[in-house]
């Protein structure tokens, strides 16, 4: 199943979608408002998620998902936000030009450790049709479409679609400056839903497709595949966990699947759209901060 949050009328909602009907959980007895309370209820009574939303779903009433569309809000809260670099060879050969940092990026795209690094927290996370920021001191922005792995208690509940803002300029001026390109207001954006392995099947398996809209004109367009991703999920998250204190609630991007070229850069209220099949569409407008 997918899980949304809508937040119509200054109260959250639930909702649980199959292939049949989409369902408000938050109108039944057991009134729950989040995603993780699905996945704590599942970690006690030893259940998938989905399982437990089926429980439910009978005395659920149906909604239409267009309906709550303008109103959706971040799936999940995560207490933590990470990500993983260099996992695909677009992310890689991007780098091959950037003098003394190509060296750094082969090493990790091909080494056995990943690079895995701290990305956000909740206040700089934002979710479906909110704002996401580019830095004032920066000349060059990039969107940065990602697979992202939804971990409670260390375990994979799900995935959604992420966006690693980054900004390029800083990050290619010197590799200590990684982290100032990466962490800052509005650097993340998750969403539009939860959907379940049960739901996504193959993870390495699905097409993704990213556009940036200026001014009603498609200034980039491209797809590519999860195929592509050369670690598994497991790995990733196997190194994020290793010796780290994991909050209950977290997210991991599994890294950057299509680059943009040199000659394009975000600007103030372009749209970017990014599509992974069987999860849905991450829409989110430009502000520059």
């Amino acid at each position: 199943m997918r899980y949304y949050r809508s937040d119509g009328g200054g109260s959250v909602s639930l909702i649980a979608a199959d292939d049949s009907a989409a369902y408000d959980l938050s109108e039944t007895e057991a009134e729950p408002t989040s995603f993780l309370e699905l996945a704590s209820a599942a970690s006690l009574t030893d259940r998938t998620v989905d399982d437990v939303a089926r429980g439910l779903i009978g005395e659920a009433p149906t909604i239409e998902l267009e309906s709550v569309e303008d109103d959706l809000v971040r799936p999940i809260d995560p207490d933590e936000v990470w990500a993983a670099g260099v996992t695909y060879s677009i992310s890689q050969e991007a780098r091959q030009e950037e003098g003394g940092l190509a060296e750094s990026y082969l090493e990790a795209y091909e080494g056995d450790r990943p690079e895995v690094y701290f990305k956000a927290t909740p206040s700089r996370t934002v979710g479906p049709n909110d704002r996401v920021g580019i830095r004032g001191d920066s000349e060059w922005d990039a969107p940065e479409p990602e697979m992202t792995i939804v971990l409670y208690d260390e375990e994979i509940v799900g995935f959604t679609v992420g966006n690693d803002m980054c900004s390029r300029s800083i990050e290619r001026e010197n590799l200590l400056y990684l982290p100032q390109s990466k962490i800052y207001a509005k650097n993340c954006a998750i969403g539009p839903c939860i959907a379940t392995g049960e739901t996504v099947g193959d993870p390495l398996d699905l097409e993704m497709h990213m556009s940036i809209e200026r001014d009603g004109e498609t200034v980039f367009e491209e797809e590519t595949s999860t195929a592509e991703l050369v670690r598994s999920c497991e790995e990733l998250v196997d190194y994020y966990t290793r010796y780290n204190e994991v909050p209950e609630a977290s997210v991991l991007l599994t890294g950057t699947s299509i680059m943009v070229p040199d000659d394009v850069s975000l600007e103030e209220d372009d749209v970017i759209s990014i599509e992974i099949e069987d999860i849905g569409v991450l829409t989110n407008t430009v502000e520059q901060l």
